[in-house]
């Protein structure tokens, strides 16, 4: 399965470990709680699956790559103990607590969360001294003689052995007590995630022409070959940074994070031609409604690749519109639930106004760094609430500046300030999608009813930013050509139903 549909297996199975009966008693015992085992080749995305699980069901996350521990480490560092039997005083081997089960306590004493994720990576290529400790945990999820706490489920990872020469082989006993999952590359789920990333647009339309470049591994004379869905997303980030400082994206940075000497070439070629139609076609005027018409027939006359970049280039533009909506609604949203506490505080008898956004701002910055901790903060999460509380922290300035002479007086001014940023949030909404729809209607009058609609359409929803926009706010020209679409996908499969009848 693709790991979309690994995100969803492990999110129920999660559901349904922390289901309980009116005693307050998991359903499933913790001991018969099968750890999920993730199998797939490397640099597909099981890590950021498990932390996009923790984030979108608010548990904590604990991480560790297996490769990394020793014997001691795992289950503990042993000590003499006196222990008395039958009268007779000996000395008794005990060990100290596993350092990954102290890693969960610590993170639920730190966050206050009482479930979570333990996520144990490379569990297959332990060190030989480890691996009977391992298959012990995975068996009866202990270390040493310390068992994982109640509410934590075990997710672990592995690769097959055609990719890691260290890979032990599990035996029936140990697969018969696990929830196993083989995850495959896909780049059509991978690019759902690229989008909601930010990937630099010049890799997601490169690999929407040459989709077989997206994950390769082969074995050549010269050793191991690969690119990976981790190498893009590092690249990604690399490329933004060089462009943000002015520095040449040439082969041999691809070469560093695509280890295919074709394939990055390949990249670095395309590169280069995207960067010349960015610098070609002028996509601001396009999607302020102001398209020259030579650009218009540039457009008409190109060929498909060319057609796909533009397209590209033009819902990475879009996109950077409607994602600066979603951070502004997200942060409106924390601001909101934090004046409502300032408010039931300002209610109380000679109550002020800065104590009151102070009490805010503190507790703001603890949610924010115990979600953190936990690995359950996503990065637009994050941004939300550090925008609210310099927000807030502006208002104060301005509560001191201003003196109220009340509670009633500071929490009017707060209001005030409140609105006028849901004001300037219409009119980010406003032009985000006043640029969505001349998008649209620049692509009307290029490509008609062409596949390049299709395209738009389509990618538009499986975008997290657009689909969410389009949701909230609305797009007519979306919707038109997305029933067109859906008439058009339902027209295919009623033709093949109708072709495995025989008549």
């Amino acid at each position: 399965m693709n790991v979309k549909e690994a995100k969803n297996q492990i999110q129920n199975a999660m559901k349904a470990y922390f289901t309980k009966d009116s005693f307050g008693n998991y359903l499933i015992p913790v001991e018969r709680q099968r750890p999920v085992f993730l199998m797939g080749p490397p640099g597909i995305g099981k890590t950021a699956i498990m932390e996009q699980v923790a984030a979108e069901l608010g548990v904590g996350l604990v991480s560790y790559s297996m490769t990394h521990h020793t014997r001691q480490s795992a289950l503990g560092l042993p000590f003499i103990e006196k222990k008395t039997y039958g009268g007779v005083e000996y000395s008794v081997s005990e060990y100290t607590m596993s350092e990954i089960i102290a890693s969960v306590y610590d993170m639920m004493e730190n966050t206050g969360m009482k479930e979570g994720i333990l996520f144990l990576d490379e569990i297959n290529c332990v060190s030989e001294t480890l691996a009977p400790a391992m298959l012990q945990f995975l068996q009866y999820k202990v270390f040493g003689r310390h068992r994982v706490p109640p509410g934590w489920i075990v997710v672990t990872a592995g690769n097959p052995p055609e990719y890691n020469d260290s890979v032990r082989e599990f035996d029936v006993v140990t697969w018969d007590r696990l929830k196993r999952i083989d995850v495959e590359p896909d780049y059509d789920v991978w690019k759902e995630y690229a989008y909601k990333k930010g990937i630099h647009a010049s890799i997601i339309t490169y690999l929407d022409i040459k989709k077989s470049d997206f994950y390769k591994i082969e074995t050549t004379v010269d050793g191991k070959s690969f690119v990976t869905a981790r190498g893009w997303s590092d690249l990604s980030d690399m490329i933004k940074l060089y462009e943000m400082h002015d520095i040449t994206v040439d082969e041999k940075l691809v070469a560093q994070y695509l280890q295919n000497k074709k394939i990055a070439k390949d990249f670095a070629i395309y590169y280069d031609l995207f960067n010349k139609y960015k610098s070609d076609y002028q996509v601001d005027k396009i999607l302020a409604g102001k398209a020259p018409l030579e650009i218009e027939d540039r457009a008409k006359n190109a060929r498909f690749d060319e057609r796909l970049a533009l397209l590209g280039l033009m819902l990475d533009a879009v996109t950077d519109e409607l994602r600066n909506v979603n951070l502004a609604e997200l942060t409106q949203t924390e601001l909101l639930n934090a004046l409502k506490n300032v408010r039931t505080d300002l209610a109380k008898p000679k109550a002020d106004g800065k104590t009151a956004v102070d009490k805010q701002i503190v507790a703001m910055k603890d949610t924010m760094q115990k979600q953190k901790l936990a690995s359950s903060l996503s990065q637009d999460g994050e941004y939300a609430y550090m925008s609210a509380i310099s927000e807030l922290e502006r208002m104060n300035a301005l509560l001191e500046k201003q003196e109220p002479a009340d509670g009633a007086e500071a929490f009017k001014i707060l209001k005030a300030e409140f609105d006028g940023r849901t004001k300037e949030l219409k009119k980010l909404a406003d032009k985000a999608g006043k640029c969505l729809s001349n998008l649209f209607k620049f692509c009307e009058k290029v490509f008609g009813d062409g596949h390049e609609m299709l395209i738009l359409v389509t990618e538009l929803t499986i975008s997290y930013y657009g689909a969410r926009f389009i949701s909230r706010y609305g797009c007519v020209e979306y919707f038109a050509h997305n029933k067109e679409l859906l008439f058009h996908e339902r027209q295919k499969e009623i033709i093949a139903e109708l072709e495995k009848l025989e008549i």
